[in-house]
């Protein structure tokens, strides 16, 4: 690795064929990054202000706001700054600190999916005692659980990976990753592998498993019934979307990282390694914001009150 002042440095080589158009590419990121900023924080603000929209369905995609703009930010200020520089070089621990906040964001949002399919569940198949269930107290607990898990998984899988002796300094995607990382190692790294395989199997398997499982319940309610067949076009329809987009944007990624070949173009390498850090941060609250009525109109409402207030 590289050595200055006691610090060591991992060279980025991802965006080695970017040199000749670097200012297109960092006006584009510039301008993708503030418009994911726009309208993630567009999105929290109308829930918080907005009374109406206390509810636990909202909370959850507020807190799925959240993680998503920890997930950008996680990513586009190092790009931005690498765009302009004539070298790509990330320090140690920030290169750590950058791979603890993409996986706790990555865990994170698996976990709040799964959360908000049971709130689905619950709201669809047990309308009766939605309240009666997701009470205050819960919903908060659910939050803790939310964070509390991926900070712990996260925070073991970095505890592996930082006992880990380096041999070599080169990163061959634009940003840090566990799996770059570990394959720079100095000694026999099953450990570490097989706590990555293991973590991936329980986490994403049972947060998967029950959002299947909330989902064939809530399907066959939905059978039975034209109201709730409505409920589910609005409330449901967005989550599966984000769903589908978070999980086959992960899948790219993992898989690519283990077998794509090394000889592919760059520029399609990097897509595919940065597609679930930019789509989904960007398309949640879009798809949330058109398709939930009461967010849409609470929205318009505000731009419309902030406009009046200035003139």
């Amino acid at each position: 690795m590289e050595n200055s002042s006691n610090e060591f440095f991992f060279i980025l080589s991802g965006l080695n064929d970017t040199r000749t158009n670097r200012q297109i590419y960092f006006s584009f990121t510039l301008l993708v990054y503030f418009f994911t900023l726009f309208v993630n924080l567009t999105l929290i603000m109308t829930i918080v202000f907005e009374n109406i929209l206390h509810e636990p369905m909202h909370i959850f995609l507020c807190n799925l706001c959240v993680n998503g703009l920890c997930g950008a930010t996680a990513f586009y200020p190092k790009i931005l700054m690498d765009l302009l520089a004539d070298s790509h070089m990330i320090s140690y621990s920030a290169c750590l600190t950058q791979i603890f906040v993409i996986y706790n964001y990555i865990f994170c949002e698996f976990t709040n999916l799964a959360v908000m399919a049971y709130d689905r569940y619950v709201a669809i198949c047990r309308p009766l005692q939605y309240y009666s269930i997701m009470t205050p107290q819960k919903v908060g607990k659910l939050l803790v659980i939310i964070w509390l898990i991926p900070i712990f998984e996260t925070t073991v899988g970095m505890i592996m990976t930082a006992k880990l002796p380096l041999c070599g300094s080169k990163i061959d995607k634009i940003y840090c990753t566990n799996w770059e990382v570990v394959k720079l190692a100095c000694i026999d790294t099953t450990l570490n592998n097989l706590y990555g395989y293991i973590l991936m199997f329980l986490h994403v398997f049972q947060t998967f498993l029950l959002i299947m499982i909330s989902y064939i319940h809530i399907i066959r309610t939905c059978l039975r019934s034209q109201v709730e067949q409505s409920k589910f076009m609005e409330t449901c329809l967005p989550h599966l979307i984000t769903l589908i987009n978070f999980t086959l944007s992960v899948i790219f990624d993992v898989m690519y990282a283990r077998y794509g070949s090394k000889s592919s173009v760059q520029a399609l390498r990097n897509i595919l390694t940065v597609e679930y850090l930019v789509v989904p941060p960007l398309l949640n609250p879009l798809i949330y914001g058109l398709k939930l009525k009461q967010i849409r109109c609470s929205v318009g409402r505000m731009f419309s009150q902030r406009i009046s207030a200035v003139k």
